[in-house]
């Protein structure tokens, strides 16, 4: 069955772009950067956030390609917790030109609608902002984005929008329907 899938893509081509949302109060999340490069973590991450909404095209990558993703200098992985479980993450790719896209965004099920993903966006898109600081080598950060579409969660624009991203650009193409692939094969919320 094919379905009509719309994507839009946002940017911000300032720090001072950025609107950021607090924490939210009384939940005890941190924030911390998967430091070690862990194919294992980052699958884990990429299929427990996107398992029920159809993030499938990293799935048939093999471990030496997920090597070289979290490997790659620059590459960072951002996880938020919530009294130490993880709730969601932020994955940033470093790309030419001093920009920086936000690859990979979301928050585990269970932890969705209690105010974290502003936070987590935030915190994730300051981190795109000052990624130069912790990679020496790099130049400075000129912009960010990141895209986003009509099968991600119903909330995904707003905050994107809220967090200061603006639109740039939106395709809408005709692609075949993919299964919900759970967060391992053969799951399904």
């Amino acid at each position: 069955m094919r379905i009509t899938l719309t994507t839009w893509s946002l940017e911000q081509t300032s720090p001072s772009d950025l609107r950021p949302s607090p924490a939210p109060e009384g939940d005890d999340i941190t924030i911390a950067r998967a430091a070690v490069p862990s194919p294992e973590y980052s699958r884990f991450l990429y299929t427990a956030v996107g398992g029920d909404i159809r993030w499938n095209d990293r799935l048939p990558l093999t471990y030496k390609e997920w090597e070289e993703i979290v490997e790659k200098p620059g590459a960072e992985i951002w996880v938020a917790y919530d009294r130490g479980t993880p709730a969601g993450y932020v994955e940033l790719d470093p790309q030419p030109d001093g920009v920086v896209e936000i690859v990979y965004f979301g928050l585990i099920p269970a932890f969705r609608g209690r105010r974290i993903g502003g936070h987590l966006l935030s915190f994730g898109t300051a981190r795109a902002w000052d990624l130069a600081e912790r990679w020496p080598d790099r130049e400075a950060t000129r912009r960010v984005w990141l895209h986003t579409c009509s099968l991600d969660g119903p909330h995904a624009m707003a905050n994107y929008e809220r967090r200061g991203f603006r639109l740039f650009d939106t395709k809408v193409e005709e692609v075949e329907e993919s299964e919900t692939p759970g967060p391992w094969p053969g799951a399904h919320a």
